[in-house]
C-alpha cells in the first residue's frame, strides 16, 4: 500500500520537525520561531504556484491547479485550525520535556478515531475500542511519570496546552480528509501554508504593539529553525499524497503519523538527555500497543 508507506515516511519526518522544534524553541519567542516557520514553509512552495500560474509548471508531481473561491475559503478555514494547534503546541513543547510532549501527541489517532465515530458515524470493532482504551490508560500513566518531575497534568498549564494541540491536529486530521476528496495535495499545502504566514504575521505585529517586554520578541537565530519548515514541508507532502491515494483510511494515517513518537523520543534520551526515561519508556510502548491495536482494526 503506497498509502502506508509514505505515511510512514511522514511519521520519520515528523520526529525530526518535533526535535528541531524543541531545539529551536530554547530562550526564544515561541511567536518569532513559528512566525519563521510559516515564512520559511512559504519560501518552499511559492514559487511552485508562480511557476504553476505562468505556465512553466503544466503538470506533474509539484502542479499547483487552480481553485475556486470557495476552495480558498476551505484552506482558510484550515490554515486557522492548524495555526491555533501549533500556536497550543509550540507553547507546550517549549516549557515541558519533549518525553512528555510527543506521547501526549501521539494519542491524535484515538481522538481522529472518536471523531470519526461521532461525526461520521463509524463503528468501531473490537480492536480498534482496544486501541482507544489501551491509549487512554498509557495517557494516565504517563501523567504519573511527569509528576516525577514536577509535572501536575491536572494543574499545569503547559499539559492543557498540548492536549489542546492534539485536540486541534485531530479536528485538522479530519478536515484534511474531506479536503482531499476534492482537492490535489500541492494546491492544498502551497496555499495553506501562505494563508499560514500572512495570519501568522498580522498575530506577530499585533502582539508586538501591544508587547511591552522584549521577552516576547527575542530571537536567537539557529540552523534549526529553517529545519522546522524544512522536515514539516516533506512530512506534510508525504502525507497528503497518502490521503489521496485511493482506499487511504483517515484512522490508519493518522496512526501511522503519531509513530514519529519513537523519533523525538529517541531525540530526547540521546540528545537532549531527558529525566525518567525507563518509566516514560514504558508508557510509551504501551501507547505504540494502542496504536497497533488501531492497525490490526482499521485493515
Amino acid at each position: 500500500m503506497m498509502w502506508a508507506l509514505l505515511a510512514f515516511m511522514s511519521a520519520a519526518l515528523l520526529g525530526c520537525y518535533d526535535f528541531f522544534k524543541k531545539v529551536s524553541l530554547k530562550d526564544n519567542s515561541v511567536l518569532a520561531v513559528l512566525f519563521l516557520n510559516t515564512l520559511f514553509s512559504t519560501i518552499i512552495f511559492l514559487p511552485f504556484i508562480i511557476l504553476s500560474r505562468t505556465g512553466i509548471v503544466t503538470s506533474g508531481l509539484l502542479y499547483v491547479p487552480s481553485a475556486s473561491l470557495h476552495d480558498h475559503l476551505l484552506l482558510m478555514l484550515k490554515a486557522v485550525i492548524v495555526l491555533s494547534s501549533w500556536l497550543c503546541g509550540y507553547i507546550g513543547i517549549k516549557h515541558l520535556p519533549i518525553t512528555i510532549v510527543s506521547p501526549i501527541q501521539a494519542t491524535r489517532p484515538v481522538l481522529v478515531l472518536l471523531g470519526a465515530l461521532l461525526i461520521f458515524g463509524e463503528i468501531l470493532n473490537g480492536y480498534q475500542w482496544a486501541g482507544v482504551i489501551t491509549a487512554i490508560v498509557s495517557f494516565f500513566l504517563l501523567s504519573r511519570s511527569g509528576k516525577r518531575e514536577g509535572i501536575n497534568f491536572a494543574h499545569n498549564r503547559w499539559i492543557f496546552f498540548v492536549v489542546m494541540a492534539a485536540l486541534l491536529g485531530a479536528v485538522s486530521a479530519l478536515y484534511d480528509k474531506f479536503l482531499m476528496r476534492t482537492l490535489q495535495p500541492m494546491f492544498v499545502q502551497s496555499w495553506f501554508n501562505l494563508y499560514q504566514c500572512i495570519l501568522m504575521g498580522g498575530i506577530v505585529v499585533v502582539m508586538n504593539i501591544l508587547s511591552s517586554t522584549q521577552r516576547s520578541k527575542r530571537l536567537i537565530w539557529r540552523w534549526s529553525i529553517p529545519m522546522i519548515s524544512l522536515f514539516l514541508a516533506v512530512a506534510d507532502f508525504c502525507y497528503f499524497s497518502a490521503l489521496a491515494e485511493e482506499g487511504a483510511l483517515i484512522a490508519v494515517v493518522s496512526m501511522i503519523r503519531r509513530g514519529s513518537v519513537v523519533v523525538a523520543f529517541a531525540f530526547g534520551a540521546l540528545l537532549l538527555h531527558e529525566k525518567n526515561l525507563k518509566s516514560k519508556a514504558l508508557d510509551m510502548l504501551l501507547i505504540l500497543l494502542g496504536l497497533f491495536f488501531l492497525y490490526l482494526g482499521s485493515k
